[in-house]
């Protein structure tokens, strides 16, 4: 509950808001993790009305980010139906530590808690009736906030009924009930006396005043009696109590209690709390000051037994019973104990349990550090024995969340670390996430495992307590991987990505063991006779050969795979030398054959082939392209002259279109714009417009193809085939004359008919493109190709080269 009510979402967001969530995670399945409720319910739960649920928790969710929340609207558009799931309570599913982890059961327990605290009471259809839970039955303003507060109550109390109050000094007007409350809600003491007393009207919570011998008036003990009836016990035996039974430390000492979702820490936590306190010098009631009389922890050794005291203040300072020394003794000296020297004040009195104050050491710590001085609190620096000055380190895990769920399980151990340690077990920590991301098939799963490993290391030790020196046990031998073979997936004998035991161990294994066996074997074979001693000691001396075998074998495998990894990286590295020179000799021959002159038309520094005559030849292919397309279904493919009288059809319908379009391109075009761009540039629009042209005209004679084989009755026999066999299914033989039936019937027969034209048109063309392929033949004489290649024009450059 502190950390659902802890996150970010949910900071300055209504008790409404925040209880929502609360009872949306009680309400959580474990399969899904989606709560389907309706507004109304929800809003019975909170004890507010629908349309203010509708209106404001819901939009309050979606604003947090907390809670998914998907609706169904109601006649007014009004949110009425919801599904929701609570974020992170989905989110730490199956990580290891994280405190939303809950199991089945730990979810229904919860549940069972919202409905014994707040269930709103249900009437069922048989007449039976559900009780409505402690705080069922109220409704309206500020009932929100009173149901989360008597929840949280609920959870701080011991089996008892006791809540732990708030330590420090506190509002002397609202009293330390009403700041535990306020403290547990985040909001002010008065509005937490408020809630306090309509607690208490309705008898769920009450305030116990503790007896003393002397009958003076001693502090309020928070009671809840419900917590206290389910565990078997009454209020009435608390009221009873003398004050010899109220010096259990874990109650007396108000410097140990919780705040509403902090951690309990007793030894450098701040008396004074940050709730305001009066200025007002006198104390009315004596429930909201401070105790008569510290109560000693059970190390140290009362001084007079209090059965036979008085049970004045003065009778625990020594034996002479002498007064405390006045509160302003010494307070203008160092507590330094080399400089401070009091000459007014008792030499016990320095900083005492009556000032409201905490001796900055117990006399514990100055034997434990007789060499050395700690100061300050937090992070602060501590000198140990003369050695160098260390930061403390932090007694929070790292804000990361793989960090926090990683290092959960030495959450203890990591507050014993300075800032140093801390530092070096985040980099380890952080390499070894790394190396586990690598490995694992899912790399979000890699904090879970560490987090695994890190347990599973705790249990071989015996636990935290155990463990000496916790910075070379966590980098030592709770973060490293402890592989049994040579597997990389490998962890103490079991694989890191299934948990099951390790295959390529049992293989290393089953081999030693054979190899016993064989040894064995050989022994009995060549040494027969031997007693059972001179057995074992053979086997046991051939076996430690064979390791030693293998263990070199080992290490001239490894050195051989460093000689590969060597040359490796050798010839890479020359690779890498040797690009440039690829890069500047390929920069070269491009240059190079920048300056060939065009093949067919001899335009100079054309690469070979200028823009446009590539256009011209493209234009050639698309209309022998489209000349095959037409053949295709409109003449006789084994008559060359029928394919190609069609050829010449479609030829002279895509020119004349080329004609046109060029014509009608003039026509639009400015004159002196194209007289200006040049002759070259002309002749290259013309090119393109014609490669335009013939492109647009092929694919509508593609299109024509396989419109008119799709008509063809192949394409009609497969049509009918997939018709017939997509109504014989099983799921359309009840109701075949169905308009689903037929309509993915009529949807088969239409894929299949096209996928025929398709394999008509492919195997056709097939066949044309290898009847119009000319036969290779020899090429003619130079004597026959020299006449011709010198009756060919020189180009300019080769002019040049010649003149």
């Amino acid at each position: 509950m502190r950390f659902l009510l802890d996150a970010a979402g949910l900071e300055g967001a209504s008790d409404a808001v925040r209880l929502a969530v609360l009872v949306l995670a009680s309400r959580t399945p474990s399969e899904n993790g989606v709560v389907k409720i309706h507004t109304s319910e929800l809003g019975r739960w909170l004890g507010m009305s629908a349309s203010y649920t509708a209106s404001t928790v819901v939009s309050g969710l979606r604003r947090s980010g907390v809670v998914s929340v998907e609706t169904e609207k109601g006649e007014y558009r009004e949110d009425i139906g919801l599904e929701c799931k609570v974020l992170p309570l989905w989110a730490a599913q199956d990580v290891v530590g994280h405190p939303l982890n809950l199991a089945k059961k730990e979810l229904a327990t919860l549940q069972r808690l919202f409905e014994a605290v707040m269930a709103p009471g249900w009437k069922h259809r048989d007449g039976s009736v559900t009780p409505a839970g402690l705080i069922g039955t109220r409704t309206g303003r500020g009932a929100a906030t009173d149901r989360l507060a008597l929840l949280l109550l609920v959870l701080e109390a011991r089996e008892s009924g006791r809540v732990r109050q708030c330590g420090g000094t506190v509002d002397t007007r609202r009293g330390r009930a009403a700041a535990t409350v306020a403290r547990l809600l985040d909001c002010s003491a008065s509005a937490g006396e408020r809630v306090l007393e309509r607690l208490e009207d309705r008898e769920l919570v009450l305030r116990v005043r503790l007896r003393t011998a002397s009958r003076m008036a001693h502090r309020t003990r928070l009671m809840v009696p419900a917590v206290a009836a389910a565990h078997g016990r009454t209020v009435a035996d608390d009221v009873q109590e003398d004050r010899a039974e109220d010096l259990e430390p874990d109650f007396s000492d108000p410097d140990v209690t919780a705040g509403p979702s902090g951690v309990l820490e007793t030894e450098a936590e701040p008396q004074v709390s940050g709730w305001p306190v009066t200025d007002e010098p006198d104390v009315a009631d004596p429930d909201v000051a401070a105790a008569l009389h510290t109560d000693h922890p059970h190390l140290v050794t009362p001084v007079v037994d209090l059965s036979l005291s008085g049970r004045f203040s003065g009778e625990g300072r020594g034996a002479d019973g002498r007064r405390p020394g006045r509160a302003c003794v010494r307070e203008d000296q160092a507590v330094d104990r080399e400089s401070a020297v009091a000459g007014s004040g008792s030499p016990v009195v320095e900083v005492g349990p009556l000032r409201g104050e905490k001796p900055t050491k117990s006399p514990a710590d100055e034997q434990e550090q007789a060499g050395g001085v700690a100061a300050g609190a937090g992070d602060r620096l501590t000198v140990v024995g003369g050695r160098k000055t260390q930061q403390q380190g932090r007694s929070e895990l790292p804000a990361d969340l793989d960090l926090r769920v990683a290092l959960a399980p030495v959450s203890w151990l990591w507050t014993k670390l300075n800032r140093w340690q801390q530092d070096h077990i985040v980099k380890a920590a952080t390499t070894e996430l790394a190396q586990l991301c690598q490995v694992l098939e899912w790399s979000r799963q890699a904090p879970s495992v560490l987090a695994g490993r890190l347990t599973s290391r705790l249990e071989e030790t015996g636990g935290e307590a155990l463990i000496a020196r916790p910075y070379g046990w966590i980098t030592r031998r709770g973060l490293v991987r402890r592989p049994s073979c040579s597997d990389v997936r490998c962890d103490d004998g079991a694989r890191l990505d299934t948990g099951a035991d390790c295959d390529n161990c049992a293989n290393v294994v089953h081999l030693r063991r054979a190899w016993r066996v064989r040894i064995a074997a050989e022994v009995d074979q060549e040494l027969p006779g031997l007693d059972q001693d001179a057995r074992y000691r053979e086997i046991e001396a051939r076996m430690r050969r064979h390791a030693e075998t293998e263990a070199a074998d080992l290490v001239a495998r490894q050195a051989e795979a460093r000689e590969r990894e060597a040359r490796r990286v050798a010839a890479r590295a020359e690779a890498e030398a040797q690009a440039p020179v690829e890069r500047e000799r390929a920069a070269a021959e491009t240059a190079v054959r920048q300056t060939v002159a065009c093949e067919d038309c001899g335009r100079e520094r054309s690469a070979g082939l200028c823009e446009a005559c590539d256009h011209r030849r493209q234009v050639e292919a698309l209309i022998v392209e489209a000349g095959l397309l037409a053949a295709t279904w409109s003449a006789d493919l084994t008559d060359p002259v029928a394919v190609a009288a069609v050829a010449a059809e479609v030829r002279t319908a895509i020119e004349a279109a080329i004609a046109a379009e060029w014509a009608e391109f003039k026509k639009i075009a400015d004159p002196a714009a194209l007289e200006a761009a040049g002759p070259d540039a002309v002749e290259e629009a013309a090119a393109h417009n014609a490669m335009l042209t013939a492109e647009s005209a092929a694919a509508e004679y593609r299109h024509e193809a396989l419109v008119m084989l799709g008509r063809s009755e192949d394409a009609r026999a497969e049509a009918r085939k997939a018709y017939a066999t997509e109504l014989d299914k099983p799921w359309h033989q009840a109701l075949p004359d169905s308009d689903d039936a037929q309509r993915a019937a009529t949807e088969a027969a239409a894929k299949a008919q096209t996928r025929t034209a398709q394999h008509l048109l492919a195997v056709r063309l097939e066949q044309l493109h290898t009847q119009a392929r000319p036969e290779p033949g020899r090429p003619a004489p130079w004597a026959q190709r020299l006449p011709d290649l010198a009756a060919r024009p020189l180009d300019g450059e080769a002019l040049k080269v010649i003149a």
